[in-house]
């Protein structure tokens, strides 16, 4: 008897939650909740993916505040372009590793 598959959706709401930030701002705090509510509960690759998304958004919001901090000085700008397109690129992985039923790469690594 298998058993059976582990239920992914919850998983994938967070990273269209973490995505649509970029739009209505508030999205990701709950996204980030609904990781904090579900880590723990499935099997090791998904619980990997609430872990790659929960230090998503703690060093995303550590990496936004530097950088809007700098704008000050005009360097933050740049870094904030950065910061955009290292969201999306671990949104995208992570989407990608959920379809393949694996673990994202690198969940502790603080770049991508």
């Amino acid at each position: 008897e298998t058993s059976p598959a582990p239920d992914t959706t919850m998983a994938m709401v967070i990273y269209a939650l973490y995505l649509a930030s970029f739009v209505l701002g508030f999205t990701s705090l709950i996204g980030v909740i609904i990781a904090y509510v579900y880590r723990g509960k499935g099997p090791v690759w998904l619980d990997e993916h609430y872990r790659y998304q929960i230090r998503t958004f703690w060093i995303g919001l550590l990496y936004g505040s530097i950088a809007t901090l700098l704008t000050l000085i005009l360097v933050g700008f740049p870094m904030l372009l950065a910061l955009v397109v290292w969201f999306i690129v671990r949104c995208v992985k992570g989407f990608k590793g959920l379809q393949e039923k694996r673990a994202p790469s690198n969940v502790d690594s603080w770049l991508l």
